[in-house]
């Protein structure tokens, strides 16, 4: 990654100076901006499907920034932070020992990062997620369903570092009209193709929360070939 790029904020409205420490602490990585590098994908971000929105441009330098890139870790990670920002179901006794389980193996420290680079959690991926965390799917159909819909990765600024080192540029408009249903097509065509994917018959290799959570040796042998 080159060390100034482009990337955009999906917003019902401009954004010319983002203010550290400001907005929802209950996203995909806690407190922080969220951007992305696909103009189109800010544009579905921003809309709703009464109100259109901006695309907001900024030039951003990554000098000197930790960076926490997900992509160097397996999905489990992943999940494992959502559990600590989203709000999951938590239903049956699986689910909650396995809660438990993966914030023990597998949280990261992602709060000391000033960049965190990772899967976006709509809401075709959160479901994905959930059904992780109650054992209906199993690892590998989990990182399938990453994969599904093209919704790409998130940029997030964690920093007053990281703010400090972003340059407003435009704002383009997006029209609901047309980037509502595109990002609904989106999200549908990602559930579609994950009920797809779940017809298809389960390898004995497949892995499941609870067979995390039993600690059976054959099991950490198997993730570690599937998932490294």
């Amino acid at each position: 990654m080159e060390n100034k790029i482009i990337i955009y904020h999906g917003s019902d409205h401009i954004i010319k100076n983002p203010i550290y420490g400001y907005g929802k602490k209950y996203n995909d990585y806690g407190l922080g901006f969220y951007t992305t590098e696909d103009c189109e994908l800010a544009k579905e971000w921003a809309v709703s499907i009464n109100k259109g929105g901006y695309a907001n441009k900024y030039e951003f330098d990554l000098s000197d920034l930790k960076i926490l890139n997900l992509s160097n870790y397996n999905v489990l990670h992943w999940i494992t932070i959502l559990l600590q920002n989203r709000f999951f179901e938590v239903k049956t006794d699986i689910a909650s020992i396995g809660k438990d389980f993966l914030i023990k193996n597998y949280l990261l420290p992602y709060e000391k990062y000033d960049v965190i680079i990772g899967y976006r959690a709509d809401d075709s991926y959160f479901q994905f997620a959930q059904s992780f965390l109650n054992n209906t799917i199993s690892i590998s159909r989990l990182e399938e369903a990453l994969k599904l819909g093209n919704l790409g990765e998130q940029i997030v600024l964690k920093s007053e570092k990281a703010f400090n080192q972003l340059k407003y540029i435009d704002s383009i408009m997006a029209d609901n009209k047309i980037y509502y249903q595109k990002r609904e097509k989106r999200n549908e065509d990602a559930r579609n193709d994950f009920l797809l994917s779940r017809r298809k018959k389960l390898s004995i290799n497949d892995i499941f929360l609870n067979d995390l959570i039993r600690g059976d040796k054959k099991w950490f042998m198997l993730i570690m070939k599937i998932i490294y």
